[in-house]
């Protein structure tokens, strides 16, 4: 028996080793443009380790069929049975070495892995040839020849151990049934954290070539293909001619008069971007909800500038990371934001304010391969980084990692030593389900255990913040810093609205700090916008090119447009002055129309939104 787990390890072993080989492949073809980056050798090789993880779930994958193989071999092995271990080895190193050699013709363009995008062209292979370079066609050729027949000999001569005249034993037999497939679950799965491994995982440089490089070609390949086949490149919200949908979203976008309303003292502020998982405007007195549940936050809205109709353009994490720092609406069924090859195609705030001399950095005290956002937050450019991993292993931890009080505490510590001006953005954690929090007295809200659970999480954050507010105050950085505090998406509340409503997407969205001119602070603001609308707004008030986050508006222009976009799946939110309208596509029906006039206008607006967003989406 010991032989049948030696060849077990032996083929996980193996595929370890093609992996690598792919890898050393790709690093090797494209090393001009590696070392036009200048990573430094060391930084560079780290690709190797930064890619174990993934490589070993895609392992896993790929070893349930020899599994099988082998439980029978347990029991009966004749020598013909080997062939299918060799068979099912040469046909996925077919399908690798393919995908390895397409994947170094399509980088130089396209600056990332094969998608199921490139898939689609790759599926006319005349066309590739009749397009290709001679010199670069046959090079491509030679390294999947390379790669299959290297791997294919190394597999045969050095890994492969063939089976027969097992001698049979019933209670292996069926301990190795048993045990095996969970163990081979769990390793697909990147282990037992509650959260499922994702590209991301492999993600450990500024430079996303180095990130691509370490992600597996086989794993980045599958998801990619499962976030588009549903409806292969299909645009599903289709209500207009495309140039009519176009037009009528351009004039959405016209502005009056191209200005803002300089709220702030300086043009070249430090700013703390704070953001709030899961935080509903209900949470808020200020915008209707109930008294004490965030004090701390009232306190600052007291002298800050408060937006009161802010929506939230999806409603999950990795959509409001796109919204913000990308600048681009959610979306139904999938999200941009998971997609490197098509993320690729967004603008980037952080890079912005890198461009204009600020230090960057990134706190999260969870883990960032939630919804892929880790791959997002790294093509954005950050300089400095820290997750779950990065903290101290002695800060306590609740399910989804540190609590918020002492990821709020580290970032204070790190800033004080920090490059300025700086930009720097911190996601808290504690406001997510299952709302882990270390309070010694949870309050009775007067509602069910699941809302006062939501509550209880918000009341601790909030204690949170108004520590961490008080610890700023100490800084020296902190006269010359504007504070942003907005949600990535809101949440179900106290309040029980109905999903297709308004009031379930509203989120607090506050500008506070001593660089705010006074006359401003204490006031309210009740233009209708959404994080999308960020960007501009803040980059505006810092006298900063914004041209390039064309879905994005400045709330601080007196004369912009005023709408709010909501995603869900399948359908649309549209919320303007004259009312509202939430609309499902494959139905074909409202669930809420409330337009009070314009309402024809209105609703070919919002439809039309919805077809330009997605087919922008569908065509990155």
């Amino acid at each position: 028996m010991k032989r049948i787990l030696y060849n077990l390890f032996m083929q996980i072993l193996f595929w370890l080793v093609a992996f690598t080989i792919g890898r050393a492949v790709f690093m090797i073809y494209n090393a001009n443009l590696i070392a036009a980056e200048n990573p430094g050798l060391w930084h560079s090789l780290g690709a190797f380790w930064h890619a174990l993880h993934l490589d070993l779930a895609t392992t896993c994958y790929l070893m349930f069929f020899p599994f099988l193989v082998l439980v029978v071999q347990t029991f009966y092995s004749p020598g013909w049975l080997n062939w299918f271990h060799k068979g099912y080895a040469f046909l996925i190193l077919l399908l690798y070495s393919l995908i390895i050699a397409a994947e170094n013709g399509v980088y130089f363009e396209w600056r990332t892995k094969l998608t199921y995008k490139a898939l689609q062209i790759l599926t006319h292979p005349s066309e590739i040839y009749n397009t290709a370079e001679t010199d670069k066609f046959f090079i491509l050729l030679a390294i999947f020849l390379f790669q299959l027949i290297f791997s294919y000999w190394l597999y045969v001569r050095f890994f492969f151990k063939p089976l027969s005249g097992i001698r049979r034993n019933v209670v292996f037999s069926i301990l190795f049934f048993i045990l095996m497939p969970p163990l081979l679950i769990i390793g697909a799965r990147g282990g037992i954290q509650e959260i499922p491994i994702m590209q991301s995982q492999a993600y450990y440089s500024s430079h996303q070539v180095l990130n691509l490089a370490a992600t597996n070609s086989f794993f980045n390949l599958s998801a990619s293909v499962r976030e588009n086949y549903r409806y292969k490149g299909k645009n599903i919200f289709i209500q207009y001619p495309p140039e009519e949908a176009e037009k009528t979203v351009e004039e959405l976008y016209q502005t009056e008069k191209d200005t803002t309303v300089g709220i702030l003292t300086t043009q070249r502020p430090n700013v703390v971007l704070l953001i709030l998982e899961s935080w509903s405007a209900d949470l808020i007195e200020a915008l209707g909800g109930d008294p004490g549940i965030t004090p701390a936050f009232d306190s600052l809205q007291k002298e800050g500038v408060l937006f009161t109709r802010i929506y939230s353009s999806g409603t999950r994490s990795e959509q409001g990371m796109a919204c913000l720092f990308g600048g681009f609406p959610a979306h139904p069924i999938s999200s941009i934001a998971v997609q490197p090859d098509k993320y690729n195609y967004l603008p980037s705030l952080t890079r912005k304010m890198i461009e204009n001399g600020y230090s960057t950095s990134f706190y999260f005290g969870g883990q960032l391969i939630y919804g892929n956002i880790k791959s997002y937050i790294y093509y954005n450019g950050f300089q400095r980084i820290k997750e779950i991993y990065d903290f101290d292993p002695s800060f306590p931890r609740a399910k989804l990692g540190i609590h918020d009080e002492f990821t709020l505490a580290e970032q204070i510590r790190d800033l004080s030593v920090e490059k300025t001006p700086f930009f720097s953005s911190l996601f808290t954690v504690s406001t997510h389900s299952p709302f882990d929090m270390p309070l010694a007295v949870k309050k009775d809200w007067g509602y069910g255990s699941i809302i006062n659970d939501y509550l209880n999480s918000a009341y601790y954050t909030d204690q949170c913040l108004g520590d961490y507010f008080r610890k700023a105050r100490q800084q020296s950085w902190y006269d010359s810093t504007l504070f942003i505090l907005i949600a990535d998406h809101s949440h179900f509340s106290q309040k029980n609205w109905y999903y297709h409503s308004p009031e379930y997407h509203r989120i607090p969205l506050l500008f506070y700090g001593e660089v705010i001119k006074r006359e401003y602070r204490g006031t309210t603001d009740d233009r209708i916008g959404s994080q999308v609308d960020l960007s501009s707004t803040l980059l505006s008030q810092l006298h900063i090119d914004d041209s390039a986050f064309v879905w994005s508006k400045d709330l601080f222009n007196p004369y912009a447009p005023e709408f709010a976009y909501v995603s869900f799946e399948e359908g649309i939110g549209w919320i303007v002055p004259e009312g509202h309208f939430f609309w499902v596509n494959n139905l074909n029906v409202f669930y809420s129309n409330e337009l009070k006039s314009n309402i024809d206008l209105i609703n070919r607006q919002g439809k039309s939104f919805l077809q330009v967003v997605y087919q922008r989406y569908l065509d990155y």
